[in-house]
């Protein structure tokens, strides 16, 4: 399932057409619009010219991109003008961004997050584009790209699941076992604990990680069917099911790492990577911070462990990214080429040499050069019963930036007082969902 603007719930990804896609947190018309198009963007269209807005200032997604539209370049003649900001930068400011001028084409994500922006006209409809790509995509994936007004909006590039990770050497020299259970999981913090690891790496600097964490505990704790009610402003923030997931999580908070809100994400994983810390609850892409080819082939993940039988391990977080089209894009002709180029089997296969820690969202894709890791990523998908994008992919952006991310960080703090917490959160929910 996922959402409409108007929070009106819509058939969503089932578990195996969704394959046949990091989350940041975009805070509606925030500060002062630095982010800004290409220089030279704004004045007349240059046929030969397509400007591109981008979230991927990591290293190896950066660099993987730059593949992909050299090769576009290559086989159109048309060049890519990439506008690259800081991935925290770009989600804090898409929204003044949008309604000045724009690049033509920009990064962005699946789901609600697209259909808010299509619903606000700050986006073009593609529907030419995928009159050429259609047959690169299962159902479920074509659902995922289009908005509330049936329109196509988006292309997908790729998904990847949300999972524990941890090094399979550090396992075996302790003689751990993955947990399937709530109570074994505990157990193993426990005694990674006495063995002075750091059980849980954890950074929330950027807010969004710990997002993720709730996504988590509530889907194990509540079911899919009670978190997508959640995020759609439906279901109370003060229920005694959601008071249950906070309850799970302060009893595993003490096992995570110290001076959470500080640090980075990429600064976590390098517990993982330097074995301090035991187990790590990321997205795929954490596997970009292992750069040495051995320690990347040491990496696996199990997914999150069951807490309710009722609901076991049925629901995986798989946020999916890709690219929209402005609202008045300077090269619309070259900007169709482009995003039609995108929606191929090549351009994924392209990106996926660069970074092998995500999937491909089309179905014609290779993928006999898929890594364990990727193949193992691809099939916890397709063998899960529910899938969601992200909190802040989920439900309103406004209400996940303003009040949620505040919200959690003060929770990782200060685990005590939850009831006035969730009370603040409910207060807040009603009144930006009612506007």
């Amino acid at each position: 399932m996922h959402l409409t603007p108007s929070g009106l719930s819509v058939p969503g990804p089932s578990r195996r057409t969704i394959l046949r896609g990091l989350g940041g947190a975009a805070a509606l018309g925030a500060g002062i619009p630095l982010l800004s198009a290409c220089a030279g963007s704004s004045g007349s269209s240059d046929p030969k010219t397509v400007s591109l807005g981008s979230n991927s200032s990591d290293a190896v997604p950066k660099k993987a991109f730059a593949d992909v539209y050299k090769a576009f370049t290559k086989s159109s003649g048309i060049t890519v003008n990439v506008n690259t900001k800081d991935h925290n930068t770009f989600q804090e400011q898409i929204n003044s961004y949008l309604q000045g001028t724009p690049d033509d084409v920009f990064t962005w994500f699946a789901g609600y997050r697209m259909q808010f922006f299509a619903s606000k006209g700050l986006a073009t409809p593609i529907d030419d584009v995928w009159s050429s790509i259609k047959g690169n995509f299962p159902s479920a994936m074509q659902d995922l790209s289009k908005g509330e007004d049936g329109k196509y909006y988006f292309v997908p590039l790729y998904t990847y699941p949300w999972a524990i990770f941890y090094r399979k050497s550090v396992f075996k020299a302790h003689s751990y076992s993955v947990p399937t259970t709530w109570s074994q999981f505990l157990a193993l913090c426990k005694q990674m604990k006495k063995d002075n690891l750091v059980p849980i790496a954890f950074g929330d600097k950027d807010q969004w990680p710990a997002m993720g964490t709730f996504d988590q505990i509530n889907c194990r704790t509540n079911g899919y069917d009670f978190h997508m009610s959640l995020m759609q402003g439906k279901a109370s923030w003060t229920d005694k099911k959601t008071r249950a997931t906070f309850d799970n999580w302060a009893e595993i908070l003490p096992y995570h790492q110290d001076g959470a809100v500080g640090r980075t994400w990429q600064d976590a994983a390098q517990g993982l990577v330097a074995k301090k810390a035991g187990m790590y609850l990321l997205g795929m892409f954490v596997a970009q911070q292992f750069t040495k080819a051995e320690d990347l082939a040491d990496l696996d993940f199990f997914v999150f462990p069951e807490i309710d039988p009722t609901y076991g391990q049925d629901t995986v977080e798989a946020p999916t990214d890709g690219y929209m089209l402005s609202k008045k894009p300077k090269n619309h002709a070259g900007s169709v080429k482009l995003l039609e180029f995108l929606g191929t089997p090549a351009a994924e296969e392209t990106y996926l040499k660069g970074d092998p820690s995500v999937v491909a969202a089309s179905t014609k894709a290779d993928t006999s050069a898929y890594t364990a890791l990727q193949k193992k990523g691809y099939d916890t998908i397709a063998a899960a019963k529910h899938l969601t994008q992200f909190m802040d992919r989920d439900s309103r952006p406004d209400f996940t930036s303003t009040v949620m991310q505040p919200a959690l960080q003060n929770f990782v703090r200060n685990p005590k007082g939850i009831d006035s917490l969730l009370s603040s959160i409910e207060r807040q929910k009603k009144t930006i969902f009612a506007s």
